[in-house]
């Protein structure tokens, strides 16, 4: 499909122009906030990105940490620190809880976690044997904890995000290849159809002014004519000439002698 025929079917009117005008606004209008909405978004997404491999590259160094960790409170506890550790957690201190947060119209879900505070009740676990690993152990694996509830938050908002900038791409891709170029073709095609109806009706009005024009002069040279033979007749009736004789008389008078000089 060419530019030319890419366009609306409408009736080429006035008032049909300015609706395609008007919609042609609105697009620009909208074309220019997604294309700002998509940069926003895209340097969100940077951002995120950036992030991201932050988060990843200090996670191999802190699960590393806490699974030395884990080993050492093994190795001094013993094998049953697990059952020891179960028999004094009767439920978990660490929680995670969504919400969302707004990006350029785009709602990202963020991940956080909140401790309940009772973080004493665990203070005497492995007092017997190996307290002190058995504490570290755990303050090792809070802090992996944290930096995975982040890397799912980033991750997550990751995803959303370019969903969202390959969702607006699209809208401003459609609306600067497609919208645009087709409702400028239809205000061409429609001007254009004005501009010859106007010729038309400009040559329309001047063979009517013209036609008028010749019927006057008709009518002039028709009065003109009948005030000749008015006179014609009127001099007839006053010589008691006929009124070809009449008529003879007054081209006779009409015409000019040439051997008068003056």
């Amino acid at each position: 499909m060419s530019g030319q025929t890419q366009r609306l079917n409408v009736v080429p009117t006035v008032t049909v122009l300015g609706m395609v005008k008007a919609r042609l606004v609105g697009a620009t209008r909208g074309h220019a906030l997604l294309k700002k909405k998509s940069d926003a978004l895209t340097v969100q997404f940077r951002q995120i990105l950036k992030k991201i491999v932050t988060t990843k590259e200090s996670m191999g160094d802190i699960m590393k940490t806490s699974s030395f960790a884990l080993t050492e409170a093994k190795y001094v506890a013993g094998d049953n620190i697990k059952h020891v550790v179960l028999e004094n957690v009767r439920e978990a201190s660490l929680r995670v809880r969504s919400r969302q947060e707004n990006v350029a119209g785009v709602k990202l879900p963020k991940f956080e976690y909140t401790s309940d505070g009772e973080v004493s009740k665990n203070d005497l676990t492995g007092l017997a044997r190996g307290g002190q690993q058995v504490q570290q152990c755990r303050l090792a694996n809070i802090k992996a904890i944290e930096v995975l509830v982040e890397l799912a938050s980033l991750q997550t908002s990751f995803l959303t995000l370019d969903d969202a900038i390959k969702t607006t791409n699209r809208r401003v891709n459609a609306l600067e290849n497609v919208v645009k170029p087709r409702l400028e073709n239809t205000i061409s095609y429609i001007k254009g159809e004005l501009d010859e109806l106007e010729r038309e009706d400009f040559f329309r009005l001047k063979k009517i002014q013209g036609f008028k024009k010749r019927e006057i002069e008709k009518q002039m040279q028709n009065a003109k004519l009948f005030a000749e033979d008015q006179v014609a007749e009127k001099l007839s009736l006053q010589k008691g000439i006929s009124v070809n004789a009449a008529h003879n008389l007054l081209s006779a008078t009409t015409e000019r002698d040439e051997d008068i000089i003056f």
